[in-house]
C-alpha cells in the first residue's frame, strides 16, 4: 500500500475519531446499521415481489439510501456536537425515540400500502392513534403474530442493543474522554444530512407514481403529501358565509293533494359495487333476489357514492347534502349542516329507528343518528347473536338486525315509520358466513371470491326483511330504497378496499326504489345518493319548502349530461366527476389526470386525457375544487368560517 493510501486511511480514520469515539460509534451504528437495513430490506422485498430485479433495484432503492444516509449524518451530527451533559443526554433520548417512531411508521407505511394500495399520511397516522378502539381490530387482522413478536423484538433491541455493545466495545471500563466540542464538523454533517434528505425527496418525486410500489422513502413521502395537502387548500372564490346561508338548515315538507304517510324503509348495502350483482351483471350470480326486485324498482342504471365510507354515504343518502371529508367525518355527530329525513318526517308524524349489526361506538354512530333525527338506535350490543357468525372485525352477520326489527315494528308499526338497516357483512375482512347458504365460486382469487360470496349473503338478508314486512302486513305500505354505500376494489387500479377508490369499482353502486304502488321504470341518466331524499318526499306526495338540497328526485326526467361529483375520503387525495359517458378524476398532483370514455372503456383502461382540448382539463379540475372547497365551507372549515 502506497505511502499516500495509508495516509489518506490514517487521515479518514482521524477524522472519524474526532467525531466520535470507538464507544459513540458503536453505540450510533448499533441503531442505525439496522435502521437502514430494515429501510432497504422493505423496499427490495417489494420490488422483488412485483418482478423487479437487477438495475430495477437501484432506481427504486435510490430514495430510501439518499433517506438512510442524511438520517444518519444527522444523528453523528449531533452526537458529535452534543459531547455530555444534558444535551447528550436528550441527544440520546431523541436518537431512540426517532429511529422507533420512524422505523413503525415505515413499516406502516408498506403494510398500509401493501393492504390499501394507498400511500399513508399524516392524517391516517393521527386517526389511528385517536380510535386505537377502532383501529385495533383492524390492525389485528392483518398482523400475524409472528410481526407482533418481530416488532416487540426490534423495539426491546432499539432500547437496550446499543447501550450493551457499546459496553461490549469498551470492554466494560469507561471510555476515554469525549474531546473537546467542535461545531465545524457536525454543521457539515448537518448540511450533508439536509442535502441527501432533499435529494431523497426530488429523486422520489422524480420517479412519480408507480403501480404497487411507494415511490419515495415512506418518512419522506409523508411529509411530502402533507406539504401537497397545503398547498391543495385554495379557496377558488368560495364565500364561506353564503354557502352557509343557502345550506338546508330549515327545510320543511309540504304535503300536496295526493300525499300519503306511507313507510319507508332505507337499506344501506355495505361496500356493495354494482359490478358485483347481478342486476348489474348478468354474469354473476351472486344475488337473484335483488335481480327479481329490480324487474319491479325504479332502478338507476348508473348510480354513484359520493364519498366511499360509509357514515360519509349516509350523510349524502340521508341528510342530502354533499358529505365532508375523513377528518369531519367523527364530527358528524356534532354537526350536520342539513335537516336529515327523519327530521322531515318527524314534522310529520313518523317514528324512526336505526339499526346495525356493527358495535355502536363506531365512527359514534348513536351520535350521528342521533344529530340526523333518529329517535330510536339498535346497534350490536342490543342483538342476540347466538346462532350468527362473525362478519368481521366490526360486526356480525346482518341477520342478527331481523329480531331487533320485528320487535320495533310490532311496537310502532301503527304509525308511519322511517328505517335505515345498514348492513356490514361484505366489510374487508369478507369472512363471508356459511352456516345457512354456504359458499359458491364466483372467482379464482381467494379474496375477491369470499367478498362475492358476502354480497350473496345480502341478498338473503334482503329476502328475508322484505319477507318479514311482508309478513307483517307492512310491505304494500312501505317505499324501500336498496343501494350500495359504496364499492370495493380489489387491485383493477392498483388500490383495494374503498376509502381512496374514486373508479368506477369504489363508486359505482347498485340503487333502486321499490314502491308497491308504481311500475317499474329505468333512469339512464347519472345518479347518485344525494338524489334519495328528494325522491323519496317526491314519491311521499311532499314538496320541499325552506330550502333546497342539491339533489334531484329519480322519478323525474333527468338530464343525461348532469354533472355527478365524487371525493375520496382520504382529504385532498382524489376527487373525479362523470358528465353523460365522460368521467375525469384528478389526483391533487400526484399522479397524471385521467378521462375516460366510459360507453367505450367502462373499466377505465384507456386514460384518453391526452387527447382533450386545450383547457378542458383545467375547467373540469376548478370545477371540483371549488364544489370540495364550498363542501368544507359548508363545515365550517372554509374561508371565513
Amino acid at each position: 500500500m502506497s505511502g499516500r493510501d495509508q495516509g489518506g486511511r490514517s487521515g479518514g480514520l482521524r477524522l472519524l475519531s474526532r467525531l466520535l469515539s470507538r464507544r459513540e460509534w458503536a453505540y450510533v451504528l448499533a441503531l442505525l446499521v439496522p435502521f437502514v437495513g430494515l429501510n432497504l430490506a422493505l423496499k427490495a422485498s417489494r420490488a422483488s415481489a412485483l418482478g423487479s430485479g437487477g438495475a430495477g433495484y437501484t432506481g427504486f432503492l435510490a430514495p430510501d439510501l439518499l433517506f438512510c444516509a442524511g438520517y444518519a449524518l444527522l444523528w453523528v451530527g449531533l452526537f458529535a456536537a452534543f459531547r455530555s451533559g444534558w444535551g447528550r443526554w436528550c441527544v440520546v433520548v431523541l436518537f431512540h425515540a426517532s429511529a422507533v417512531v420512524v422505523a413503525l411508521l415505515t413499516v406502516a407505511a408498506y403494510r398500509f400500502f401493501a393492504v390499501t394500495g394507498s400511500r399513508l399520511d399524516l392524517d391516517t397516522v393521527l386517526y389511528f392513534l385517536s380510535s386505537p378502539g377502532e383501529v385495533a381490530p383492524v390492525v389485528a387482522s392483518e398482523a400475524s403474530p409472528v410481526l407482533f413478536a418481530a416488532v416487540a423484538a426490534a423495539l426491546l433491541y432499539a432500547l437496550l442493543g446499543p447501550g450493551l455493545l457499546a459496553w461490549a466495545v469498551g470492554g466494560g471500563g469507561s471510555s476515554r474522554p469525549n474531546p473537546r466540542p467542535t461545531w465545524r464538523a457536525p454543521a457539515v454533517a448537518g448540511l450533508w444530512a439536509l442535502v441527501f434528505v432533499s435529494l431523497s425527496a426530488l429523486v422520489g418525486a422524480a420517479r412519480g407514481p408507480s403501480d404497487g410500489m411507494l415511490s419515495g422513502s415512506p418518512p419522506v413521502e409523508l411529509v411530502a403529501a402533507e406539504v401537497g395537502h397545503l398547498g391543495a387548500a385554495r379557496t377558488y372564490g368560495v364565500d364561506a358565509a353564503r354557502v352557509r346561508e343557502n345550506l338546508p338548515t330549515a327545510t320543511s315538507l309540504k304535503p300536496t293533494p295526493g300525499a300519503e304517510k306511507r313507510n319507508v324503509v332505507l337499506i344501506s348495502l355495505e361496500s356493495t359495487r354494482a359490478r358485483s350483482v347481478t342486476p348489474y351483471n348478468r354474469n354473476l350470480k351472486t344475488t337473484p333476489f335483488l335481480d327479481g326486485l329490480s324487474g319491479e324498482s325504479i332502478l338507476a342504471e348508473r348510480a354513484y357514492a359520493v364519498t366511499p365510507h360509509t357514515t360519509n354515504a349516509l350523510t349524502a343518502t340521508v341528510c342530502g347534502i354533499d358529505p365532508p371529508d375523513r377528518e369531519e367525518t367523527e364530527s358528524l355527530g356534532d354537526r350536520i349542516p342539513s335537516r336529515c329525513l327523519p327530521e322531515l318526517l318527524d314534522d310529520q308524524g313518523y317514528k324512526s329507528a336505526f339499526f346495525q349489526s356493527v358495535k355502536e361506538d363506531f365512527e359514534r354512530r348513536p351520535q350521528v343518528a342521533k344529530n340526523m333525527g333518529y329517535e330510536d338506535f339498535y346497534s350490536l350490543e342490543d342483538m342476540n347473536t347466538t346462532g350468527f357468525e362473525r362478519a368481521n372485525y366490526f360486526g356480525y352477520e346482518d341477520d342478527a338486525m331481523l329480531g331487533p326489527s320485528r320487535e320495533w315494528l310490532e311496537q310502532n308499526g301503527e304509525k308511519p315509520f322511517f328505517a335505515t338497516y345498514n348492513t356490514i357483512t361484505p366489510h374487508h375482512q369478507y369472512l363471508a358466513p356459511e352456516g345457512r347458504h354456504g359458499r359458491k365460486d364466483f372467482a379464482e382469487d381467494d379474496q375477491l371470491n369470499r367478498y362475492q360470496n358476502s354480497v350473496r349473503y345480502l341478498d338473503f338478508f334482503v329476502e328475508n326483511l322484505i319477507r318479514q314486512y311482508k309478513e307483517m302486513g307492512l310491505y304494500e305500505d312501505t317505499v324501500f330504497v336498496i343501494q350500495g354505500d359504496h364499492g370495493e376494489a380489489f387491485g383493477e387500479h392498483g388500490r383495494y378496499q374503498h376509502d381512496n377508490v374514486i373508479w368506477e369499482e369504489g363508486i359505482r353502486i347498485p340503487l333502486m326504489v321499490l314502491d308497491p304502488s308504481r311500475p317499474a321504470s329505468r333512469v339512464k341518466a347519472p345518479v347518485n345518493q344525494l338524489d334519495v331524499l328528494p325522491t323519496v318526499a317526491d314519491l311521499l306526495g311532499y314538496r320541499i319548502e325552506g330550502g333546497e338540497y342539491p339533489g334531484r328526485s329519480i322519478v323525474d326526467p333527468l338530464p343525461e349530461d348532469r354533472a355527478i361529483k365524487a371525493s375520496c375520503w382520504y382529504e385532498n387525495e382524489c376527487v373525479a366527476s362523470v358528465k353523460g359517458d365522460e368521467k375525469y378524476v384528478y389526483h391533487y398532483g400526484a399522479r397524471p389526470e385521467e378521462l375516460y370514455d366510459l360507453s367505450e372503456d367502462p373499466s377505465e383502461k384507456n386514460n384518453v386525457a391526452a387527447d382533450a382540448p386545450p383547457g378542458y382539463l383545467k375547467a373540469r379540475r376548478e370545477e371540483l375544487l371549488r364544489w370540495r372547497a364550498e363542501v368544507e365551507a359548508a363545515y365550517g372549515e372554509g374561508p371565513g368560517s
